[in-house]
């Protein structure tokens, strides 16, 4: 596309002259777009203001994401243990029960025999019979 200014400049200047114009013309446009880009996005940063929205946005779609995977997750796993805990519960209580038949025999023994016992270590501490080692 020509222009009426750049055919007064070719008859004026000769064509060696008007392509060197021309490239600055096309040069001084370029940043002259630039520019005006520029400008156009300091004036109105929505861009940068929709990205970073976007990014906050998806950040915290991923943390929701995460937590309720986490749940799930917790979910399932006091399922898993409520299944498998209650055949350790009757084994615990199993357990249980033979501890508490053992301490009652042991509280038995100690009441019949608990005089004798107590006796027999006050005679062993007072009554000493030193041996002398074969060694």
């Amino acid at each position: 596309m020509t222009r009426p200014h750049t055919c007064l400049l070719k008859i004026r200047l000769g064509f060696k002259h008007s392509l060197t114009l021309r490239r600055r013309h096309k040069r001084l446009s370029r940043k002259l777009e630039n520019v005006r880009k520029s400008t156009t996005r300091v004036a109105n940063p929505t861009n940068r203001i929709d990205r970073t929205k976007r990014v906050k946005d998806a950040k915290n779609e991923a943390q929701r994401e995460i937590e309720e995977y986490r749940k799930q997750k917790e979910e399932e796993f006091k399922k898993f243990e409520a299944e498998h805990a209650s055949g350790n519960k009757k084994a615990e209580e199993d357990a249980n029960k033979d501890a508490e038949a053992q301490l009652k025999a042991i509280d038995e023994a100690g009441k019949q025999k608990g005089n004798k016992v107590v006796q027999d270590l006050v005679k062993a501490v007072t009554e000493v019979e030193p041996e002398v080692p074969e060694q």
